[in-house]
């Protein structure tokens, strides 16, 4: 499953009644969890008892696999987010709609990966301890690609930097083509210039 070590498999399915139980959710945070979510299983774990060739991380001793079907594709994150409060492990989910899967993986945030064909989905496992492997599948889920001398939350805090950034410049370029008079529009071209060098000096 998803191209996991054959020792890492498990089977375990955590029953939504359990979790309601246990934790007493608000009924609102109960349907809207329902609606999104029909099953949740448990289905590989990954530590240095399971993948002998990886040692013990100082941080993460072992994470967790689990499966999870959609009712529907667009889903509320805020579900996802949810569970992973509830459960206090480190967790990557495999959400499943269909014919399709997508990693989601909680890192300082959520993460995601693009939506793929569930049969050629794979999470690939790699790093000589579990902490390396854990930050190598959030680097693999997110693609994020680690700058030389940042670290792996640093970059993440960039990423966002970025996406904002870019956000803000799309939505002034699109004000600036509105904008009739000509003093509010080089107002508004020096504002995406700012952006666009601050953009550029991201690193």
């Amino acid at each position: 499953m998803y191209g996991l070590p054959q020792s890492t498999l498990i089977s375990k399915q955590l029953p939504k009644k359990a979790i309601y139980a246990k934790f007493e959710l608000k009924n609102s945070q109960r349907e809207s969890f329902d609606a999104d979510i029909a099953r949740i299983d448990i289905v590989a774990v990954v530590s240095s008892a399971t993948v002998p060739a990886f040692s013990g991380g100082d941080e993460v001793k072992e994470f967790y696999v689990l499966a999870v079907q959609l009712k529907k594709k667009d889903y509320d994150s805020k579900n996802i987010v949810l569970l992973t409060k509830l459960i206090p492990q480190n967790m990557v989910f495999a959400l499943q709609f269909e014919e399709q899967t997508q990693f989601a993986i909680y890192h300082t945030k959520l993460i995601v990966s693009q939506w793929q064909v569930t049969k050629d989905t794979i999470l690939s496992l790699s790093g000589l301890n579990v902490d390396m492997v854990w930050e190598n599948v959030v680097k693999q889920v997110g693609q994020i690609d680690v700058v030389e001398g940042k670290t792996l939350d640093e970059q993440i805090k960039i990423e966002d930097i970025r996406i904002k950034l870019k956000a803000q410049i799309v939505l002034l370029t699109q004000k600036l083509n509105k904008e009739k008079q000509f003093n509010r529009q080089m107002e508004i071209n020096a504002e995406i210039k700012l952006l666009k060098k601050q953009l550029s000096n991201l690193k």
